[in-house]
C-alpha cells in the first residue's frame, strides 16, 4: 500500500469507458494519466459528478450510533448482503485487561456427533463482541512519519478506532477532528495486522467490506509478509483500496521501486464498483496457487463480486504466499489523497466476514484455472 506521490499523487479520476464485466465489444479504454495504465473493468452507472462528502457530516440524530453520520444511506439492493444494523460500539475498554467472561461452555454429550468445520474452510476470522480486536489482530499505533506518504493518521489501539459490533461485525474506525489540540488527536485511525497467515500454498481470502467514501479518506484491505520484511522486493498485494470517494477500487501487485526502471514491477486494474460510493457491501477475493517446490512460480486472480478483473503471475524473489498476513487499515490525508483531508467526523470500514479457503469460491480450482486463462492482466505503472 505505500505509495509515493511520484505515482499515485497524479492520479485523477478515471472515466468510465471501459469494458463492462463479462466481456464488450466496445474499444478499449483510453490511456489514463496513471503513468501507463488504462482503465479496468467498468459496471453500472458512472460516479456521480461530486463527491459524495463535499460538506461536513451532520450530526449524529437521536438513535444514531457514533460515526454513522459520516456515513452515507446505504442501498437496499444488495441481496446476499444486507445493510447492517449496528449497534452501539463496546464500551472503552484498556487493552490488557481480560475481557468479560461469559458463563461457562456446556460439555458436550457424549452421545453427540463431533462438531465438523465447515467444509473447505481453514480460517474464518471471529468478530465476537466479548472479546478484544486484539486476540486475532494487532493493532499499529502512531503515525510513523506519515506510513511514506506523509498521511496524517496516528493509528491507535483504542475502542472507539476498532472494535466489535453486538451483531458480529469488525468497524475500523477513522474519527477526522481538525481543531483538536493535541496533534496525536486530530486524526485517529485503526490499522490491524492479521495474526493469521495465509499458510498455504494454495487457496483463496474472501471477504465482505463497506468501504468508507470520502475525500482524504484511503481505505485498503490487502497483504504484506509477516515482519520483518523487506519492502517492496518482498512483495504487496492489494484487494481493495480505493480514496477520496472516486468509487473506484485498485487491485494492485508491486514489488519492485517506483523507479522507470521498475515500473514493470507493478500491476494494477482500476475497476469503477456502483454503490460503493453509498456504502454498498462489495465482495472481494484473492485467489493463489503457487508450487514452493519450482522456484515460487504460480498465479494469481483478484475478483470482485465474483467476477474476475486481474491476474498476475507470482513473481520471482517474493516471500512465498504462506507468509503473507492480512492488513485492514484507513489512512487519511497525505500524497496519494493528493492533499485532500478529510472533514470532520467518523468514517466507518465495516468488516461482514472474512475467510480462507482451500479453494477459490463457486467454482474451485476449475473456474480459477478459466479465469487465469482469460482475465486481463495488470497495467504497469
Amino acid at each position: 500500500m505505500p505509495f509515493f506521490d511520484s505515482i499515485k499523487a497524479g492520479f485523477k479520476d478515471l472515466k468510465a469507458e471501459g469494458q463492462r464485466f463479462m466481456g464488450s465489444s466496445s474499444d478499449p479504454p483510453p490511456q489514463q494519466p496513471y503513468p501507463q495504465q488504462q482503465q479496468g473493468y467498468y459496471y453500472g452507472q458512472p460516479p456521480p459528478p461530486q463527491p459524495q462528502y463535499n460538506r461536513p457530516p451532520p450530526p449524529p440524530s437521536q438513535g444514531s450510533y457514533p460515526g454513522q453520520q459520516a456515513q452515507a444511506q446505504r442501498q437496499q439492493s444488495y441481496s446476499n448482503y444486507p445493510p447492517p444494523t449496528f449497534s452501539p460500539p463496546p464500551p472503552q475498554q484498556t487493552y490488557g485487561v481480560p475481557p468479560p467472561q461469559g458463563p461457562p461452555p456446556q460439555l458436550p454429550s457424549a452421545n453427540a456427533p463431533p462438531q465438523q468445520p465447515i467444509q473447505g474452510v481453514y480460517w474464518s476470522a471471529r468478530f465476537d463482541p466479548n472479546s478484544a480486536v486484539s486476540q486475532e489482530w494487532e493493532e499499529k499505533e502512531g503515525n510513523n512519519n506519515g506510513w511514506g506518504n506523509n498521511e496524517l493518521q496516528h493509528y491507535t489501539n483504542q475502542r472507539e478506532n476498532s472494535f466489535f459490533t453486538g451483531n458480529n461485525l469488525l468497524v475500523l474506525r477513522a474519527i477526522s477532528n481538525p481543531s483538536h489540540p493535541d496533534p496525536a488527536q486530530k486524526y485517529t485511525s485503526a490499522r490491524l495486522v492479521s495474526r493469521q497467515r495465509l499458510a498455504r500454498p494454495r487457496g483463496s481470502l474472501v471477504a465482505t467490506l463497506t468501504l468508507p467514501s470520502a475525500p482524504g479518506i484511503w481505505p485498503a484491505f490487502w497483504l504484506l509478509p509477516y515482519e520483518p520484511f523487506t519492502w517492496p522486493t518482498d512483495g504487496e498485494i492489494d484487494i481493495a483500496e480505493t480514496w477520496n470517494g472516486d468509487g473506484i477500487n485498485h487491485s494492485c501487485l508491486h514489488w519492485g521501486q517506483f523507479t522507470p526502471e521498475d515500473n514493470w514491477k507493478h500491476r494494477v486494474v482500476g475497476s469503477f464498483i456502483p454503490g460503493m460510493q453509498q456504502g454498498r457491501p462489495v465482495r472481494f477475493e484473492f485467489a493463489w496457487d503457487q508450487n514452493e517446490q519450482a522456484g515460487g512460480q504460480g498465479r494469481m486472480v483478484w475478483y470482485i463480486d465474483g467476477r474476475p478483473v486481474m491476474k498476475a503471475s507470482i513473481p520471482q524473489g517474493t516471500r512465498k504466499m504462506a507468509d503473507y498476513n492480512i492488513l485492514l487499515n484507513i489512512a487519511m490525508g497525505g500524497n496519494v489523497t493528493q492533499g485532500k483531508t478529510p472533514a470532520q467526523g467518523a468514517y466507518d470500514f465495516v468488516v461482514y466476514d472474512m475467510k480462507m479457503l482451500d479453494q477459490p469460491e463457486n467454482g474451485g480450482w476449475q473456474k480459477f484455472d478459466h479465469d487465469f486463462h482469460t482475465t486481463r492482466e495488470g497495467d504497469t505503472m
